[in-house]
């Protein structure tokens, strides 16, 4: 299969040659849809690489984008139906990627699909076992995103090596109006205990943090939730954010409201909210002597307040999709 590579500036301000598609980029690409950052409203993000070999998610949360990336497959009540792409096209793309000897990575199973929605009806099997069969001895990992709670697999497995969980959290309030069919966040944690326990890396994102009514207590009662049960490696912190064709397509529009600037990554809060709840977390976190923090897919100016505040150089960051800092995948 054909290998691309391109040059990219990276956060830390280098350009550096790296692996851009393998074939036409549909089951093993970089997102690189995040330019180096120059205006205060653009959106900084690492680049990092996927591995989409599904699509698709039951929990059919209010906001989520998957509502505009696959609105022609969406039904009346918003849901996305799961769907695996051919397990030929799949082989061959990983064949593909693992001959090229390339180590040190790690690869996002979770961009377009919640990572453990496919534990027990990929073409027969796990897709984590499928999937890690094919990595192991590789030298790269695989990072499984979601907001379920079936780890069955990979308690039963010594898959510590291969693979990197993460658990997507949000305050109770905001999870019971706006993730309705999502496990509880308490048992998202209890999941992520568990794996935890068994020696398995585990991260967090609190994300899409909204400004409820008492969001500053809400938000600190989830970092002492998690803080209670385990350390996570790495915590990731995102604010709502809505493109164009989510707000079109999404069922549900009550979150809308709660938008009103703009960036080249769709609509967000007002920047000094969104300053806000980032910082009531950040500060909870100090009180935990937790200092591994990153933002996700928020503009320049919200990191310029963020280093003067606090100190976060997103230069330096370490962030849920990425095995590096200052960019690299």
């Amino acid at each position: 299969m054909k290998t691309v590579y391109r040059s990219y500036q990276v956060l830390n301000g280098q350009h550096e040659k790296l692996l851009s598609t393998i074939g036409d980029g549909h089951i093993i690409r970089l997102f690189d849809k995040t330019p180096y950052p120059t205006n205060d409203t653009d959106v900084i993000c690492p680049h990092f690489y996927e591995l989409a070999v599904h699509y698709g998610c039951p929990y059919n949360c209010a906001w989520c984008y998957l509502k505009g990336t696959y609105r022609y497959i969406q039904s009346a009540d918003g849901r996305i139906p799961i769907r695996f792409k051919k397990k030929e096209d799949i082989d061959r793309s990983i064949t593909a990627f693992l001959q090229l000897g390339i180590r040190g990575l790690i690869l996002n199973t979770s961009e377009l699909a919640d990572g453990l929605c496919a534990e027990t009806n990929f073409y027969g099997q796990p897709l984590s076992r499928y999937l890690i069969e094919k990595f192991h001895g590789s030298g790269n990992k695989l990072l499984f995103l979601t907001k379920g709670t079936y780890i069955k697999n990979f308690l039963e497995n010594e898959w510590q090596k291969e693979a990197v969980l993460s658990w997507s959290l949000n305050a109770d309030i905001v999870a019971q109006k706006w993730e309705k069919l999502a496990p509880a966040t308490s048992d998202r944690i209890k999941a992520a205990k568990q794996v935890y326990d068994r020696g398995y890396e585990v991260r967090v994102r609190f994300d899409p943090m909204v400004a409820v009514e008492n969001h500053e207590q809400h938000y600190r009662k989830l970092v002492d939730d998690v803080f209670s049960s385990f350390k996570p490696s790495r915590i990731t912190v995102g604010c709502l954010r809505g493109l164009p064709a989510t707000l079109a397509r999404a069922v549900d529009k009550s979150w809308v409201p709660y938008l009103a600037e703009k960036s080249n990554w769709g609509r967000k809060p007002p920047i000094e909210v969104r300053m806000r709840l980032y910082g009531t977390v950040i500060e909870r976190l100090k009180d935990h002597g937790f200092k591994n923090v990153a933002v996700c897919k928020d503009t320049l100016a919200v990191w310029k307040g963020l280093a003067s505040r606090y100190g976060l150089d997103y230069q330096a960051m370490k962030c849920n999709c990425t095995n590096s800092v200052a960019g690299h995948p």
